[in-house]
């Protein structure tokens, strides 16, 4: 059985973007290893032992792959990643108060219920919540 072990976000600066993901989104610590030269490899994953297994790479951004990939993505509207919420209502509220940027606040999107907000290192990120 093949599972995804880890998958990774083209960020603008690595250390900024491992503070909103852990102190403003809550997700924990997986790894932070410092590889020289001002690079940094971290990973995060779902807190309290939620998905032990999958990690979320904190990639840096610049280069010629990234930047115009990441752009497009923004310009265009298109989150990066998506992320599950049991209640997506209270999650925006919970984000909104710590000053979290929505580009598109909660609504009915298909079989889901679906906000959109920007992760203030170079993306937009997608919450969704399965209709009841």
């Amino acid at each position: 059985m093949i599972k995804v072990a880890m998958t990774g976000v083209y960020v603008d600066d690595v250390a900024l973007a491992h503070a909103f993901y852990t102190d403003v989104l809550g997700f924990e610590t997986r790894t932070r290893m410092d590889l020289g030269g001002g690079t940094l490899f971290v990973t995060v994953g779902a807190p309290e032992g939620a998905q032990p297994d999958l990690q979320l790479l904190l990639e840096p951004g610049e280069g010629p792959v990234a930047e115009p990939y990441r752009r497009a993505l923004y310009e265009a509207g298109i989150p990066c990643i998506v992320f599950s919420v049991g209640d997506l209502a209270a999650e925006y509220e919970r984000l909104t108060g710590r000053g979290v940027r929505f580009t598109h606040e909660p609504q009915r999107q298909g079989p889901v219920l679906a906000a959109v907000f920007d992760d203030t290192c170079g993306n937009l990120v997608q919450l969704v919540q399965p209709k009841e």
